[in-house]
């Protein structure tokens, strides 16, 4: 047993998967199913706690792409570090909070973690893989997803086994933080650069500005960045509303039980999503994808009993979602240089987290006005036909292949 223990090789892909995924669990177990809990705990209201959701998502839509930039510049491995030190601190901020705007603020600076994180990683496994490459960057998004399915089932049994506190539940979150940010540490990625942290100030800035506009010219690029959008609208409007939805018809460790089977199906399907985007291409896998996660939304409130929303969540939701995700960062990657990776990839985080943090807003806000069926069916519906829109607009263009753009 030792000896074959021995023969696994420790590659920068694996730890860095393994980063990854503590870094994720540790980020969403602070949200889910806690943060809606924490948040109903302080007196908030609906519309507020989709504010407070949205808060750390938010800080993406600012971060992400500069963290890109930086991280083609100065290197992967010194802005890894920067998002590893956040999630190794920022959990233990929230033993402090007592009132909901200190909630939001700790929101605010854990979200730069995974707003720098999330571009950067995968601008690393771009780096490395050109041949297999989607299937490279779903096994990477599959290691981040153990983390977050995890996470919620985790997070559950921490908040019930201790009396509905959530004292314990954010000690666990710094300690896997902690773990992720030695993991960083020990990364041995390229520290390969293209210039100091003065040229990145202040040397390249017209330069830079110039690739970051002929990203946001790129039609193809930009239609694909705003699907990864919609699609985490959804998701974002998901997490913070049908646990809320939820809450007194099942315990806090059942409905954490319910995400997590919903990621475990998306886990293990993006790889073989990315490998299909591979053969047969991505834009094809991205409207299937993004079409069945908004046929799901509309039916899911609509479910009398629980089994029938969590077969419905396994084996629909999570197979679109993957579907989808797989073949977004992939389609971007393949669009740009390797000295664009980052810049390219920021820009998609950014604008995926404009969906995800506008997700728990105008959810809250339909919620409060209609009830939840007609919210769903609103939102739902809204994403089939992105879906279909979208698939209508690069019709003309070749699926699975794009132009070099910087």
């Amino acid at each position: 047993m030792r000896k074959a223990l021995s023969r696994i090789k420790v590659t920068p892909f694996l730890l860095l998967c393994i980063m990854g995924g503590l870094a994720i669990f540790s980020s969403t177990m602070s949200k889910n199913p806690t943060l809606p809990l924490f948040a109903t705990s302080l007196g908030v209201s609906k519309l507020t706690l989709g504010f407070i959701a949205s808060a750390s998502t938010v800080v993406g839509i600012v971060v992400s792409i500069p963290a890109g930039v930086l991280s083609d510049i100065i290197g992967r491995r010194r802005v890894i570090l920067v998002a590893g030190f956040v999630f190794a601190s920022a959990p233990f901020f929230y033993l402090l909070v007592h009132q909901p705007w200190q909630l939001a603020v700790v929101r605010v600076y854990h979200g730069l973690a995974t707003a720098i994180l999330g571009p950067v990683a995968m601008a690393a496994v771009a780096d490395t893989f050109d041949k297999g490459r989607g299937e490279r960057m779903g096994w990477y998004s599959s290691s981040t997803m153990v983390g977050r399915f995890i996470a919620p089932l985790v997070g559950g049994a921490l908040i019930t086994g201790f009396g509905n506190s959530f004292h314990w539940v954010y000690v666990a979150c710094g300690i896997s933080g902690a773990l992720a940010f030695l993991m960083a540490i020990r990364l041995p990625l390229s520290s390969k650069k293209t210039g100091s942290m003065t040229q990145a100030l202040a040397g390249r800035g017209r330069q830079t500005g110039r690739e970051i506009l002929t990203i946001l010219g790129n039609r193809r690029i930009l239609l694909t960045s705003s699907v990864e959008a919609v699609q985490y609208f959804s998701f974002g409007f998901l997490e913070t509303f049908l646990v809320v939805f939820l809450e007194g018809k099942l315990s806090a460790v059942t409905i954490g039980l319910l995400f997590t089977i919903q990621i475990v199906a998306a886990t293990f399907t993006k790889p073989i999503m990315g490998r299909l985007s591979d053969r047969y291409g991505r834009i094809r896998m991205i409207v299937a994808g993004l079409f069945l996660s908004g046929l799901v939304i509309v039916f899911m409130p609509l479910v009398g009993g629980y089994y029938v929303l969590l077969a419905l969540l396994i084996g629909a939701y999570g197979l679109g979602l993957a579907t989808t995700t797989a073949s977004t960062a992939a389609f971007v990657a393949d669009s740009v240089r390797a000295t664009g990776h980052g810049t390219a990839l920021g820009v998609l985080s950014s604008v995926m987290d404009v969906g995800q943090s506008t997700g728990p807003i105008l959810g809250g806000a339909l919620i409060a006005a209609l009830s939840y069926e007609p919210a769903f069916a609103i939102i739902g519906g809204a994403v089939s036909l992105y879906a279909i829109s979208y698939g209508l607009l690069m019709r003309r263009t070749s699926a699975g292949t794009a132009t070099t753009v910087i």
